[in-house]
């Protein structure tokens, strides 16, 4: 394939990649309770870094304090990352009895993202920093901007930025993976993908995280951090349940909706995720390979398909249970897919796939409860 035909796909995803707009039933702004999760439990490796940052006087010794939120996306969990941020450094200001620096916080996302609905969010957001001010001496201001564009490409100018979170992002890669016009009616990874097929997701994700350590080694001042979440998967095995059977259930709502005449089968060979879910050893070797990161730490945990699911001890849902579970999975897997689906199946068939889709999520649930397994990873630049 020729640069200018590489190019020109990967603008393609650049440009159709993005979670659902507005804040409508299906829109992500309603449907993101399931990254906010995840968020949450990532806690306590954002706090480490923030404090291995003040230890090496990174926070103290700068007048404004710069965030970038990487495929930050369209919800209100970007502002409470910046806001955790905000008051965690403030908080480490006070215990030491410095001076809070000022905070400057960068939206990412590509250029299709629903800005428009955070910025939206900001008067909230401000008000809220306004009265913690109010209440704590020395509380820094704080600026909010939308840098949009690709984070596998530069976004930030030389050494600008002292603190990169990334939560849900990574995993989306640049493109479609070359060469796997052969797997079959799969619509991602699975147990009957042709070996090249798994050999090509492998290839894509390293290629890409490779340039993302690149380009973020340049952005990063030294010894600034990075707080990266991905959706991963347990084990080395790339077919395993934890990564692939959800979208092995897409898949087959993809067949029902075939089976009616509603779409061609050639469309859903044509059709594959630009998507990849990474074992810790890949991740982990990756980031020494590149060498411009220092791997502080590493966390793992899991989160329920439906994100209202407080239940982490069953090993399957009963009916009734399931049959809510696999509903509220499917609005959060809706949020995140419809875009990309739409623009290659047409908007006509979203509605009926992904009620198919509900119905196999609830049977899957009934029978084992799989989760989301995550993988956190804290680095710094050497």
């Amino acid at each position: 394939m020729k640069a200018k035909d590489k190019e020109k796909i990967a603008m393609e995803v650049q440009n159709i990649l993005h979670m659902n707009t507005g804040d409508g039933d299906s829109s992500y702004a309603c449907n993101s309770f399931l990254q906010e999760t995840a968020m949450w439990k990532t806690l306590p490796v954002l706090r480490h870094t923030i404090k291995f940052m003040a230890n090496n006087d990174i926070i103290f010794n700068t007048q404004c304090f710069k965030v970038a939120d990487l495929g930050c996306s369209s919800s209100i969990n970007s502002l409470l990352v910046a806001s955790t941020i905000i008051d965690m450094v403030h908080d480490l200001c006070e215990e030491t009895k410095h001076k809070s620096p000022q905070f400057e916080v960068c939206l990412n996302d590509l250029f299709g993202n629903d800005f428009n609905t955070i910025f939206k969010m900001l008067p909230e957001f401000y008000s809220n920093l306004k009265k913690k001010k109010k209440k704590r001496e020395h509380f820094g201001h704080c600026f909010v901007s939308a840098t949009p564009g690709s984070f596998y490409r530069r976004l930030f100018p030389n050494k600008s930025l002292h603190l990169i979170h990334s939560m849900y992002a990574l995993h989306w890669l640049s493109q479609v993976p070359e060469g796997i016009e052969n797997n079959k009616s799969n619509i991602y990874m699975s147990k009957s993908s042709p070996p090249n097929v798994l050999e090509a997701y492998q290839k894509k994700f390293d290629t890409d995280f490779r340039k993302f350590l690149q380009m973020r080694s340049e952005e990063l001042v030294q010894g600034g951090c990075m707080v990266l979440t991905f959706v991963g998967r347990s084990i080395a095995d790339p077919t395993i349940d934890d990564c692939c059977i959800i979208w092995k259930l897409l898949a087959q709502s993809l067949h029902d909706i075939l089976k009616e005449g509603l779409i061609q089968e050639s469309d859903i060979k044509s059709f594959n995720m630009p998507y990849y879910n990474p074992c810790e050893d890949e991740v982990r070797n990756i980031i020494q390979n590149e060498g411009s990161f220092s791997l502080d730490m590493l966390n793992v945990f899991q989160v329920n398909w439906d994100p209202h699911d407080t239940d982490y001890i069953s090993t399957k849902d009963f009916d009734v249970p399931s049959h809510i579970h696999g509903e509220n999975a499917a609005k959060a897997l809706r949020a995140v897919m419809e875009p990309l689906l739409t623009s290659h199946f047409g908007n006509s068939i979203i509605d009926i796939l992904f009620d198919k889709f509900k119905k196999h999520v609830s049977l899957q649930l009934a029978k084992k409860k799989i989760r989301y397994y995550n993988i956190v990873v804290s680095l710094s630049r050497k």
